[in-house]
């Protein structure tokens, strides 16, 4: 008996396998690109999302042949956002985090009531999945009235292994469009934003039954249908719940193709400064949100570390 994890990161997806007292049996990993089709845009197309999870998973399983899955977790990288059609195609190239393209975007935000950006509690960056659905709206019109789902990464993974859509907390904190205090989706945000509210599925709790991995996918990944899919969490609240990151005090540093400082607090406190960013903890049980502070920019407002 076996879990199986999915990482999908900025540059490549990682999988892998744990048995039931947490220690590793494989690992695999499958790279994928990132394009840049104009100054300043950082696009994926997900369908090689898909195609490096499938070749990651189908590597890492074969190195434990015997071994049988019992459920699936993910994480994944956070912000940007991909529009999505009823069935799970993308309607558009992914927007990843790194894109700058919706600057123009944030004066939206920039004239909402003082009241209303508090509440989102996190300073104005483009490639968050809010000013980048208002530049899908103002710029691609014809695919913005074409999508039916604004998902985050992981969650357009999971969609096409279990066809449900449904974000966690922690990945919806960090789109500009959640109310922290609140602990839920900033409907007056999105209503002033002009975006429509039905592209935005309800929440589920990190660690919940988000679905079942259809017969579809199971097929292609190897898998066996009917494995319970958890809603999974953004990766650097997952990297601080699997680091043990469990109650206020400690920070920790976390190092990818971008970088946070990581603690926790027991209750949202706004930085009014901006200096900060504030997302809600995977852990859902403590009710712990997270704070994240950028170490270094760059133009795309995080600090490269490769």
């Amino acid at each position: 008996m076996a879990i199986l994890g999915i990482d999908l990161g900025t540059s490549s997806v990682k999988i892998i396998v744990l048995d039931a007292e947490g220690q590793t049996l494989s690992v695999s990993k499958a790279d994928y690109q990132v394009m840049a089709p104009q100054p300043g845009w950082a696009e994926t197309d997900p369908s090689e999302w898909w195609t490096a999870t499938v070749s990651a998973v189908q590597a890492a399983m074969a190195q434990v042949p015997h071994t049988r899955i019992t459920a699936v977790g993910l994480s994944g990288q956070m912000h940007g956002v991909v529009p999505t059609d009823k069935e799970g195609g993308s309607t558009h190239a992914a927007l990843l985090w790194a894109d700058t393209r919706a600057e123009a975007e944030l004066e939206r935000y920039r004239a909402l009531p003082a009241s209303l950006l508090q509440r989102l509690a996190n300073p104005l960056v483009p490639g968050m999945a809010g000013p980048l659905m208002c530049w899908l709206a103002d710029s691609e019109a014809s695919v913005y009235q074409a999508t039916r789902w604004a998902l985050q990464p992981k969650d357009w993974l999971r969609f096409c292994m279990t066809d449900s859509a449904a974000p966690d907390p922690s990945d919806a904190s960090a789109t500009l469009l959640y109310d922290l205090p609140a602990d839920h989706w900033a409907d007056e945000v999105i209503a002033a934003l002009g975006l429509k509210r039905e592209l935005f599925a309800a929440i589920l709790p990190s660690d919940a039954l988000a679905g079942t991995l259809s017969v579809r996918a199971a097929e292609v990944l190897g898998l066996s249908p009917g494995l319970p899919v958890a809603t999974g969490a953004a990766d650097t609240a997952a990297a601080a719940l699997g680091a043990g990151l469990l109650a206020p005090g400690p920070i920790q540093l976390t190092l990818g193709t971008g970088a946070q400082l990581v603690q926790l607090c027991s209750e949202p406190r706004v930085d009014l400064t901006g200096r900060t960013h504030l997302y809600r903890a995977a852990d859902a049980g403590s009710e712990q949100r997270w704070d994240d502070c950028r170490v270094g920019y760059y133009t795309a407002g995080h600090f490269r570390c490769g």
